[in-house]
């Protein structure tokens, strides 16, 4: 593995463990060249998964894009990093069990926004917003009205 301080290629394992949600391994590293120590993770994958773009473009699917979109809408709420990193598993969970080797992104959109919606009604909001492309207050008014009327059915 290659150190992100100084590039050596070579590295030692110094810890492994499971994550919480056991869908990954969680490695200490310590770089043979530097010192300098750092965290990797390994995933499963079943097989590669292209995600098709609203333009119609193609591209492999990347779970830290998942993961960052995920973490900007939930900045600042005070949720813990382990369930978010449980929401990101579940979706990721979801499209490869699909059973498909091409996911619109509009699917992903909304397993992303379902999980968001049982987690955090704010981060749900504004996941909405930019997945929605809100352009004006109003829309905002009215998605957040479907949204309290949903939690008091």
């Amino acid at each position: 593995m290659r150190c992100p301080f100084c590039a050596h290629d070579d590295s030692q394992v110094k810890d492994s463990r499971p994550t919480e949600d056991n869908t990954a391994i969680r490695r200490r590293r310590q770089c043979d060249s530097c010192g300098a120590r750092f965290t990797t993770f390994e995933r499963v994958q079943l097989r590669e998964i292209f995600v098709v773009k609203s333009d119609g473009t193609r591209e492999s699917f990347d779970r830290s894009k998942i993961d960052q979109s995920v973490v900007l809408a939930c900045r600042k709420r005070g949720i813990a990093q382990e369930r978010l990193d449980q929401l990101v598993s579940g979706v990721q969970r979801q499209i490869e069990t699909l059973g498909e080797s091409e996911v619109a992104t509009k699917a992903i959109g909304e397993m992303v926004m379902e999980g968001l919606r049982g987690l955090d009604t704010v981060a749900y909001i504004r996941f909405a917003s930019v997945y929605r492309d809100f352009a004006e207050a109003k829309d905002f008014e009215e998605f957040a009205g479907n949204v309290r009327d949903i939690g008091q059915e």
